[in-house]
């Protein structure tokens, strides 16, 4: 008895393990292994789509929306969040044709000779001057309202891309504490949209099996108030499981440190404007850079103070690893060198419309797009989905 006594008492008094690692013992899941940081998937989508902004050239917008269409097609999880990006794709598309229509039927601001078609155009009083219904549609007006639509649907495409790369609630996690209400919030947002997509097709695909009609406006009515009942729900529940987790509830930290993290937080935000103002003028180009650094400290350090009030702590978290820091790192690159050829090259990165002129595509900004795919070969295929009908083996 006394053996196993201090056999027990020298187990119980065996280190414990490191918060956020498994049991010595304990393989780590594959599947844990394998996943790669969300943060990196939304840095090299939010780069792609900042490199979307720098140009208007169709040729490198359309290589830029196919390079992150790929990464998504051989990279998505076959989860119910990862469904959202046909839903941006469709919504690139809207905001592709509304863009056309306004220009069509309002007019637009670019000068044109080519003439397609002529609209009955609607007179107008004196103080709407500017604006007109209908009238000439020339194909240079058309063009335009064409590239800068194109440049907004890119952006979209991509910020969907990272919808359905990045696990929403996983990105949650790895946010710093002074931003973790915020993230929360941000979370909530961005998992309404393929949450309601899911609740669609699943009513739709109910109604069908009932013989019910699910296309129209009748089928659109039904549809809605069973839709509206479960996000209602799912906030309820929502909500009691943040207050079960002691969402919102704060540690009490020193007066010094809070007035510490106002004036750190606020002087960083300020030291980012004033640095950003002075990249983008030409007299401000020798203080913007030191200024915007300086800025970014200090910002960093408040956040990081500020995390003190937040009493939370992470289970196994994400680790930031080298595929991670790839994939960011290739993102980034597609958006300095797009930067970088906008400022040697702007005819080539934004063709001219007045006179009207065919757009080339420019071989390295191309190239340099390219290095978007870096993600396909470098991250790990997401697993894939088990056979329903197939019988388990022995």
């Amino acid at each position: 008895m006394r053996e196993a006594r201090g056999s027990g008492r020298a187990g119980l008094a065996r280190p414990r393990p490191e918060r956020g690692t498994p049991p010595a013992g304990v393989p780590v899941p594959r599947a844990r292994r394998a996943q790669l940081h969300p943060g990196a998937w939304w840095l090299w989508a939010l780069a792609l789509g900042t490199a979307a902004t720098r140009t208007t050239n169709p040729l490198l917008l359309a290589l830029l929306i196919t390079v992150s269409g790929y990464v998504v097609a051989v990279r998505r999880p076959h989860t119910p969040w990862a469904r959202s990006y046909g839903a941006f794709v469709k919504l690139a598309a809207a905001v592709l044709l509304l863009r056309l229509a306004f220009a069509v039927f309002l007019g637009s601001p670019i000068p044109g000779t080519h003439t397609l078609f002529t609209l009955p155009e609607v007179p107008l009083p004196d103080w709407a001057q500017g604006i007109r219904l209908g009238g000439r549609v020339t194909a240079e007006g058309l063009t335009f309202a064409l590239y800068d639509a194109l440049r907004l649907a890119a952006l979209l495409i991509c910020v969907g891309a990272a919808n359905a790369l990045a696990s929403p609630s996983r990105l949650l996690k790895s946010l710093p504490g002074a931003l973790y209400e915020l993230g929360v919030a941000v979370v909530v947002a961005l998992t309404f949209a393929p949450n309601l997509i899911a609740d669609v097709r699943r009513l739709r695909a109910a109604r069908r099996l009932r013989g019910r009609p699910d296309k129209g406006v009748r089928g659109l009515v039904q549809v809605g108030l069973p839709v509206l009942e479960g996000a209602l729900e799912r906030s309820v529940s929502l909500a009691a499981a943040m207050d079960a987790r002691g969402y919102g509830r704060t540690a009490e930290v020193p007066p010094a440190v809070r007035r510490t993290t106002a004036a750190l937080t606020l002087g960083g935000l300020l030291g980012v404007c004033a640095g950003t103002y002075g990249l983008l003028t030409a007299e401000g180009g020798s203080y913007g850079l030191p200024v915007l650094l300086a800025g970014l400290a200090s910002a960093l350090a408040g956040l990081r103070l500020g995390g003190r009030r937040t009493l939370r702590t992470r289970y196994r978290p994400d680790p930031w690893d080298a595929r991670a820091w790839l994939v960011s790192a290739s993102g980034a690159a597609v958006a300095a060198l797009l930067i970088l050829a906008g400022s040697l090259d702007p005819g080539a990165l934004r063709p001219g419309v007045v006179p009207l002129e065919p757009p080339t595509l420019p071989l390295w900004p191309a190239a340099a797009v390219l290095l978007g795919l870096l993600p396909a070969f470098v991250t790990p295929a997401p697993e894939a989905v088990p056979d329903p009908h197939k019988e388990p083996t022995t």
